[in-house]
């Protein structure tokens, strides 16, 4: 059985990302050998905001995602989210990173995949999302970077 993986909007978005050529090459060479030893899954909130992208990289970015299996939003994910943003784990207007995460605990996904740094990957973000979702009865997904997926080859 595959371990399961969720991937946030800042993957998909690393894989085009020219700002960032090392970002960019590690996302692409774990996509493209790495990441089928998992199962993958987005959400519609992914989708979402990839819609939201201005062409020509909306395109693409939304081909990246649609042969993923996608997680429903359930109302416990909505209510994990409320009790982050409620508790301070994330700010307000951070709801959408929130709710990513929520998600992904609700379905227990063994890794979220980000290279959102700022918002969710931060160690102190989550250690308090581990510590919230332990004492509230949810799982909690081990967040990391494409880099830490990476195949030694072993």
């Amino acid at each position: 059985m595959k371990l399961s993986i969720y991937l946030e909007t800042s993957v998909i978005g690393a894989y085009l990302d020219n700002d960032d050529p090392f970002r960019r090459d590690l996302t692409i060479r774990w996509w493209e050998h790495d990441m089928r030893e998992y199962q993958a899954y987005v959400s519609m909130l992914v989708v979402r905001e990839l819609e939201r992208v201005p062409e020509p990289h909306r395109s693409a970015y939304l081909n990246l995602a649609q042969p993923l299996a996608h997680l429903e939003l359930l109302d416990e994910a909505a209510i994990l989210a409320e009790g982050y943003l409620g508790r301070g784990i994330f700010p307000r207007r951070f709801a959408a990173d929130a709710l990513h995460v929520a998600i992904a605990s609700v379905h227990k996904v063994d890794f979220f995949v980000t290279w959102n740094f700022g918002h969710i990957a931060s160690v102190h973000r989550q250690a308090r999302i581990r510590l919230f979702n332990t004492s509230s009865g949810f799982y909690c997904p081990t967040i990391v970077t494409p880099e830490f997926l990476v195949s030694s080859g072993l």
